[in-house]
């Protein structure tokens, strides 16, 4: 069974490639995989296995 995390990226003026990048490994750490990142919104939806 796999679950789903959406989060809401909010857009900053300064840095925010590299706030991203750092959002983005931290899922990747608690074992997320990006699933979608919406080209027009700001939403970013991530997956992972229930049971791992």
């Amino acid at each position: 069974m796999k679950e789903y995390k959406v989060i809401n990226w909010k857009m900053g003026l300064s840095n925010n490639n590299q706030k991203l990048e750092d959002t983005l490994n931290q899922y990747a750490r608690e074992g997320w995989i990006l699933r979608d990142i919406g080209e027009t919104s700001t939403r970013i939806v991530f997956e992972r296995d229930k049971n791992r």
